[in-house]
């Protein structure tokens, strides 16, 4: 008579009195030189022969073949115990250890074939808590952990409080307390069937996100499940997710990214790291491999040329589904985008630029003239024929930056303009540097390339003409100012302060933010518009009344400190200044 698969499960036994933790199966057994090969080998080599042996073995799955498994009992061992009975023989034999003094072999009765591996288990101490492996919850959060999709029903009774049934009141009569007794019962602590290897034509969305909030601890459903399967070189299957919010430690060192790894159903890794590029680690899920070798170590996963074709496969898997999601649901995509798109930002910056290609197309920046978020292709295929460069504007809200004095000479043209609110948005400006040929450009900061050559010569014109003020208001201002000139940008507003050649005021004030000693400043340029009443009243004080001058040359400056959403060095002087000029 064959053996019946149906009836196959291992049974956990827990016996606090003596200590005993026991694992048993109802499966095929061992004989006695079965159990002198796979048993004894490891009690008396040591762990370093145990490597050597397996390098020398690399082809061979241990654990679950009495491995590495079965070597790890003498951490909370003190001797481990083995009973088998191969399937046909009438022989039992039992293999005992306290693991480096050898083992010993005797005949011994078992009732049917399998095997029982008896763990005695080593005295509590100040460091460690070895009586929780005699507890039930102890042993099912493991099996969960470890052994959940372990293709057997895990198996342990279980004493739980169960209210006893009694008989209906009488009429009249009050009901009766409720009393609890304690009963057994058999549970199956492992699910046995993963849901990745079913079927993705069988699987609800409802099954898909639960299983999603079960095993990654989250309240709300994904964004987008990745479900599939590769067979080739490297044999796989893949559950991926995309989470609707942003964990609160997600920017934090003790974030942990990387996908849980299994083979053939065994887990090998919680957090394999190695699995997910840096700018796709915000996601979750699943890698099952039977190509991977279940006695694999975290030095050999960081070199596996089998693991290394996986992530691959995955970033583009992941890249498509966000595609996918760009172009088919627009608002889904934007919610992923506000939790995780500060993320793809610095994956464009990270590595000297080398993931821009693949990350560009996912960028998303609002955009002043649709007061809406566009991606960087929808902006430039709106872009007028004449338009030369890709407008932006960087500061800390967008309520700011549309009132930006500098920008308005934009504005007039029609031009669109990008709000940049992130402090990597200028970095991922400088890592991009184009695209589709087309040039990023700063109305606070740069040339905007807006002007005629006619009217580039009447500015210089005009600036030569303004010379007496621009030198007054210079030495009025001394070294707070690198320069003072007349504006070729400002429209409507009467001043302006752009920085020198080098950083923009934006990052200065993010440099400073990450390192409160940075110093680097870059220099200050005040910039007049000669078109606007309060130049001609500048010019009227510097004839009629010198200290009153001054003080227009102050109140400028500080506004276009304001304006800049710099700090004033002093804002007690401002406001009494201001008060000054009222009387």
């Amino acid at each position: 008579m064959g053996l019946d698969r149906s009836d196959f499960a291992i049974n956990l036994k827990a016996d606090k009195k003596y200590r005993l933790l026991t694992i048993s199966d109802n499966g095929i057994g061992m004989t006695k030189d079965e159990m002198e090969e796979n048993l004894g080998t490891i009690a008396k080599s040591g762990s370093l022969d145990f490597k050597m042996t397996m390098e020398e073995n690399a082809d061979v799955d241990i654990i679950g073949q009495f491995g590495v498994g079965f070597y790890s009992a003498f951490m909370v061992a003190e001797n481990v115990t083995v009973v088998s009975r191969k399937y046909g023989s009438d022989e039992a034999w039992m293999w005992q250890s306290a693991g480096a003094d050898g083992y010993t072999m005797t005949p011994c009765e078992r009732e049917a074939a399998g095997t029982d591996i008896i763990l005695k288990l080593k005295a509590d101490t100040d460091d460690e808590n070895y009586s929780k492996y005699l507890e039930s919850y102890e042993l099912r959060n493991l099996v969960k952990k470890y052994s959940d999709y372990i293709r057997y029903p895990i198996k342990m009774d279980v004493e739980t409080q169960k209210m006893k049934e009694q008989p209906e009141p009488k009429e009249g009569e009050e009901a009766p307390k409720p009393e609890y007794e304690t009963v057994v019962e058999n549970e199956t602590f492992n699910s046995m069937v993963p849901l990745w290897q079913r079927n993705k034509k069988d699987i609800t969305e409802a099954e898909y996100s639960q299983f999603y909030k079960d095993k990654f601890f989250d309240f709300e459903d994904p964004l987008a499940t990745i479900h599939f399967s590769v067979e080739g070189n490297v044999t796989y299957k893949a559950m991926l997710f995309i989470p609707s919010r942003t964990p609160y430690d997600y920017y934090t060192k003790e974030y942990k990214k990387g996908l849980q790894l299994y083979s053939s159903g065994v887990l090998i890794m919680e957090n394999c790291a190695d699995l997910l590029p840096e700018h796709f680690r915000f996601v979750k899920g699943i890698v099952d491999s039977q190509d991977l070798s279940l006695n694999i170590s975290r030095e050999m996963l960081q070199h596996d040329r089998q693991l290394k074709v996986i992530a691959t496969n995955l970033e583009k898997k992941i890249k498509a589904e966000l595609v996918k999601m760009l172009t088919n649901d627009r608002e889904k995509y934007e919610k992923f985008f506000t939790a995780f798109g500060r993320q793809l930002k610095y994956g464009v910056c990270q590595d000297y630029g080398m993931h821009k290609d693949l990350l560009q197309e996912l960028l998303l920046f609002w955009s002043s003239k649709e007061n809406k978020l566009v991606t960087l292709k929808e902006y430039a295929d709106a872009m007028p024929e004449e338009q030369k460069y890709i407008y932006f504007a960087a500061g800390e809200n967008r309520s700011r930056l549309a009132q930006l004095p500098q920008a308005e000479l934009v504005k007039e043209k029609g031009y669109d303009i990008l709000f940049f609110t992130e402090d990597v948005d200028e970095f991922v400006t400088q890592t991009l540097m184009k695209f589709q040929e087309k040039e990023f450009r700063n109305v606070a900061t740069e040339d905007l390339g807006l002007q005629s050559d006619e009217e580039k010569k009447q500015a210089e014109q005009t600036q030569e003409e303004a010379k007496e003020v621009l030198d007054f208001v210079k030495e009025a201002l001394g070294d707070r100012v690198k320069e003072v000139r007349i504006s070729q940008t400002l429209r409507s507003h009467p001043v302006c302060l752009v920085p020198d050649a080098g950083i923009s005021f934006e990052m200065e004030k993010y440099m400073k933010r990450v390192n409160p000693e940075f110093s680097y400043e870059s220099g200050r340029i005040l910039e007049l518009n000669a078109q606007h009443p309060a130049f001609e009243a500048l010019k009227n004080a510097m004839a009629n009344d010198k200290e009153k001058a001054e003080k227009y040359a102050r109140l400028l400056f500080s506004q276009a400190l304001l304006i800049a959403d710099l700090p004033l060095d002093n804002p007690t002087e401002y406001t009494d200044l201001v008060c000054s000029l009222m009387q």
